[in-house]
């Protein structure tokens, strides 16, 4: 298995390691996602106002 080669033998706390990378890896996908919706809704309210801007 790949992750067993990545991860060392962490014996009795291989649970606890492996619920933190979890967790890690969950919240900097919310973030990434949260910035990319964000940055997709401002794109538009931009381009709104640069349309009323020229009259369109």
């Amino acid at each position: 298995m790949i992750i067993a080669r990545i991860l060392p033998d962490l014996g009795k706390y291989a649970t606890e390691v492996g619920l933190a990378y979890g967790v890690s890896l969950g919240l900097l996908a919310l973030l990434i996602g949260q910035s990319l919706w964000k940055g997709r809704k401002i794109k538009q309210r931009l381009h709104q106002e640069e349309k009323a801007r020229k009259g369109e």
